[in-house]
C-alpha cells in the first residue's frame, strides 16, 4: 500500500512548487507591540498563581500587576487614544489600526482581570490557613467592628474631605489612580444628591484589627473603603445615605514636554508633573453592582466614553494588595540573600588598584552594588580625583549616590551630572535631586532636546604621578541601590584608556556642543550604535553564508524594532542560529517556515525583574559581546543617548557566555518560550530532566 501511494502519487501530482518566503514587510511576521505587553502582564499573573512560589510574593506579583496595568493604561493606551482622537490612522509593522489596537486590548484586559480576582479570592483563602484574614466589612465580628470603628473615629475620619456636587459646588477633580466612593446622599425634602469622598492614599489600604501588624497571633485586616462606606453616615449627619459605591480613576499621564519652546527644561518639567494629574481620563473602573444611575454622573462629568468604562468585581486596585508585603511572616516570603562582596587582593587595595589589576564585572543582585557606591566615595575623598562626571536616571530617593557626589563637592571636586528630568514617574524625585546638586554648586544638565539621555556612565579623571588615569563604570541598570537589589543587571569597571576616552568625548556630547561622530569602542545612540548592530548582525550572516557557524544571542527588556528585526529574519534565512531573551515585548514571531525557523524566543519572570541587555555574536569563534543601556526599540536607537560597550577581557566573555547566557538558555522552570502565533507556554522539561531555574541557579552560584 505505501509503495502503491508513492508510485501513484508521483504519477498524477505534478511536483510541488517550493512556496517563496514571504516579504520580511509583510504585517504577518509581526506581533503587536501592545499585545505583546499584554502578554508579558499574563506571565507576571502566572507567578501569583504559581504554587511553588511562597504565598506573600504571590500576592506581591498581583501587585506588580496590578501597577504595571495602571501604567499600560496611563501611557500605552492614552497614546492610541489620542491617536484615534486626533484622526491618525497611523499603524505599525503589525499593519493593526489605533482602533483595532484598543478594540483587542480590553478584550484583553478584561480576560486578565477575571483571571486576576480569581487567583486573589484563592491566595486570599490560602491566607486564611496561615491565620492572616482579609475580610469585607460584613464578615467582621463585633470585637472587630468596635476595634474597626474606633479607628475609623480617631484616624480616618479626620482625613476624609467629603466633597457634595450641586450648582455652587462643581463636579470635583478625581486625581490620577485614586480610589473613590460615589455618595448618593437624600435629604429630608427627599431629594437625592451626589457627593464624592476620596479614599486617601496616605493610610494604609488594608487596615489592621489588631494593635501591632507584628502581633503574635491571627492577623485580620479590612479594606480601607469599605470601613468607610459603613461610617459614611458620620460625613453627612441630618442626610441619608442612599448608597456608595468605589470607582478607579486612570487618566493619560504621558504629558508631551515641548522643549523648543522651554527656556528652562527644569519648570516645564515641574509644570509637567503637576498637570498629570489634570490629564484625560482613559479608563474609569466601577465596581460591577454601580447603578447605571452613578455610572452616568460619573461618565458625564470625566468625560469618558463608555467603551473605557469597565464593570470589574472585586477590588478595584489591585496594586493596593503591597501593603500585604510589610507583614513579619518571613515563612511567606523568598529566602533573604547576601550579595557577594567585591574581594581586595590585600587589605590596603583601593577601589582604583583593583580596576588597574583588570576590568571588574558585576552581576547584580547577586553581585552587590556596594562596590558602585565605594567608588563614589572613594573618588569623593580622593585627593587624586579631579573630577567626576556621571549620568543620572532614576536614582531614587535617599540614594547614596547622590551623597557621594555631594560629598565630592565638599571636598573640592569637579563635579558634572546629567539628571535625565524626564525619566518616566520618576521626575519628582530627579527634580528634587537635581535641585539639591545644583545648591552645592554641582555642574547639572538636564537632557539634550529631543533626547531622552538613558545611558549609564560614570568617569572619575584621577592624576597618578605624571600621568592622568581615566575610570569608567558603565552599567545596564540604573545607579539606584535599591532596584539593584531587585533587579538582574551587568556593571563593568575599566580604566581601558580608549574606552576612558570615549567616556570623555560621550560627557563632551552631552554637556557641550560636540558634533563628534565616531568612537573608538562605545557604541552610542543615536550616533552609531543602530549601524554598529546591524553591522554586526550583517557580519554573522556573512560568516553563515561562508559555511561557519553564525550565532546571535541578545537578552533585552524588548525587541521591537522593525529594522533589527527584519536582519535577525534575514540572519535566520541565512542559517544563524539567533536565540532572544526578552523579558517583555517581542514583535518578533519565532519558527514561521522560511524565515524565522532559526529564531527561539523566551521570556524570563521570576524573583528578580530581568533587566540586563546582552548582546553576543560568535564571529567565527572570535566572540565579541556588548552590554548597555538599549533596548532594541526605535524610541532607544533613534530618540534616546544609550551606550553599549565591550567586553575585552576572554575571561569576561567566557564568564558571560557559560556562567549567565547559557543558564538563562537551559532554564525550565521560570523560561516560557514563544511560538508562531505569539503564544508563550513554559518551556518543555523531560521527566528526568534536571529542573534550572536561572536566577536561583545564579543564587546558589554567588
Amino acid at each position: 500500500m505505501a509503495a502503491r501511494g508513492r508510485r501513484n502519487a508521483a504519477v498524477s501530482t505534478p511536483p510541488a512548487a517550493i512556496p517563496a518566503a514571504p516579504s520580511l514587510n509583510d504585517p504577518a511576521l509581526y506581533i503587536n507591540r501592545e499585545l505583546s505587553l499584554l502578554e508579558f502582564q499574563r506571565r507576571v499573573l502566572e507567578e501569583a498563581q504559581d504554587a511553588a512560589n511562597p504565598l506573600l510574593e504571590r500576592i506581591k506579583f498581583l501587585s506588580i500587576l496590578g501597577s504595571n496595568l495602571d501604567e499600560f493604561y496611563m501611557v500605552r493606551v492614552a497614546g492610541l487614544q489620542n491617536q484615534v482622537d486626533a484622526g491618525i490612522p497611523e499603524t505599525g509593522p503589525d499593519g493593526m489600526t489605533p482602533a483595532q489596537q484598543l478594540e483587542a486590548i480590553r478584550a484583553a484586559f478584561v480576560e486578565l482581570w477575571e483571571t486576576a480576582h480569581a487567583c486573589l479570592s484563592d491566595l486570599l483563602a490560602q491566607l486564611k490557613d496561615q491565620d492572616i484574614f482579609v475580610l469585607n466589612y460584613d464578615q467582621l465580628s463585633d470585637t472587630q467592628k468596635e476595634l474597626a470603628d474606633l479607628y475609623y473615629q480617631e484616624t480616618i475620619y479626620p482625613v476624609l474631605t467629603p466633597l457634595a456636587v450641586d450648582p455652587g459646588r462643581p463636579f470635583p477633580h478625581i486625581s490620577n489612580l485614586s480610589l473613590n466612593l460615589s455618595v448618593l446622599i437624600r435629604g429630608k425634602d427627599g431629594e437625592e444628591h451626589f457627593a464624592r469622598v476620596k479614599v486617601p492614599d496616605t493610610l494604609p489600604q488594608l487596615v489592621p484589627l489588631q494593635s501591632s501588624r507584628k502581633a503574635k497571633g491571627p492577623l485580620s485586616f479590612v479594606w480601607l473603603e469599605q470601613l468607610i462606606q459603613a461610617n459614611l453616615q458620620a460625613l453627612f449627619p441630618g442626610m441619608e445615605v442612599v448608597e456608595s459605591y468605589p470607582f478607579h480613576v486612570t487618566r493619560d499621564a504621558d504629558s508631551a514636554i515641548q522643549e523648543l519652546e522651554s527656556g528652562d527644561l527644569l519648570e516645564t518639567v515641574e509644570e509637567g508633573v503637576r498637570q498629570r494629574r489634570f490629564g484625560a481620563v482613559v479608563r474609569l473602573i466601577v465596581e460591577a453592582g454601580t447603578p447605571d444611575g452613578l455610572v452616568e454622573i460619573l461618565t458625564q462629568n470625566l468625560e469618558v466614553d463608555d467603551a473605557d468604562v469597565y464593570r470589574l468585581d472585586g477590588p478595584i486596585a489591585l496594586s493596593r494588595l503591597r501593603n500585604l508585603g510589610s507583614l513579619d511572616r518571613p515563612n511567606l516570603k523568598d529566602t533573604p540573600f547576601v550579595a557577594r562582596p567585591l574581594q581586595a587582593k590585600a587589605d590596603d587595595e583601593d577601589i582604583f588598584a583593583q580596576i588597574r589589576r583588570g576590568d571588574i564585572l558585576l552581576h547584580h543582585p547577586f553581585d552587590s552594588f556596594q562596590p558602585v557606591v565605594d567608588f563614589l566615595r572613594t573618588a569623593a575623598k580622593d585627593p587624586q580625583v579631579l573630577a567626576i562626571k556621571m549620568t543620572l536616571y532614576r536614582v531614587g530617593r535617599n540614594s547614596p549616590v547622590v551623597e557621594a557626589l555631594l560629598e565630592a563637592m565638599e571636598y573640592g571636586k569637579q563635579v558634572a551630572v546629567l539628571v535625565e528630568l524626564k525619566a518616566r514617574f520618576d521626575e519628582e524625585s530627579n527634580i528634587e535631586w537635581a535641585r539639591a546638586l545644583e545648591r552645592e554648586g554641582v555642574h547639572v544638565v538636564y537632557g539634550l532636546i529631543g533626547l531622552k539621555i538613558h545611558a549609564k556612565v560614570c568617569l572619575v579623571v584621577r592624576r597618578e604621578g605624571d600621568v592622568i588615569r581615566r575610570y569608567v563604570h558603565m552599567s545596564t541598570g540604573n545607579y539606584n541601590a535599591v532596584t539593584a537589589h531587585l533587579y538582574t543587571d551587568l556593571g563593568l569597571f575599566t580604566c581601558d584608556p580608549e574606552i576612558g576616552a570615549d567616556a570623555s568625548d560621550l560627557f563632551n556630547y552631552l554637556t557641550g556642543y560636540s558634533a563628534k561622530s565616531d568612537y573608538k569602542k562605545l557604541l552610542v545612540a543615536p550616533i552609531n550604535l543602530r549601524k554598529s548592530l546591524e553591522g554586526l548582525i550583517s557580519r554573522e550572516i556573512d560568516h553563515a553564508r561562508a559555511g561557519r557557524a553564525g550565532r546571535v544571542i541578545l537578552k533585552a527588556n524588548s525587541v521591537v524594532d522593525g529594522r533589527i528585526i527584519r536582519l535577525l529574519y534575514a540572519a535566520s534565512q541565512a542559517g544563524v542560529q539567533v536565540d532572544l531573551i526578552a523579558r517583555g515585548i517581542c514583535a518578533l514571531r519565532p519558527g514561521v517556515p522560511g524565515v524565522s525557523d532559526n529564531v527561539r524566543v523566551r521570556s524570563i519572570v521570576g524573583r528578580f525583574l530581568e533587566h540586563s541587555r546582552i548582546f553576543y555574536f560568535h564571529n567565527g569563534g572570535d566572540e565579541e559581546i556588548y552590554l548597555g543601556s538599549a533596548d532594541i526599540m526605535p524610541r532607544n536607537i533613534n530618540r534616546r543617548v544609550e551606550v553599549l560597550f565591550p567586553i575585552q577581557k576572554t575571561a569576561l566573555r567566557r564568564q558571560i557566555r557559560d556562567r549567565i547566557l547559557s543558564v538563562y538558555l537551559a532554564d525550565n522552570v521560570k523560561a516560557r518560550q514563544m511560538d508562531s502565533q505569539g503564544v508563550y507556554r513554559h518551556a518543555a522539561r523531560a521527566a528526568n530532566e534536571k529542573p534550572i531555574n536561572a536566577q536561583l541557579a545564579l543564587l546558589k552560584a554567588r
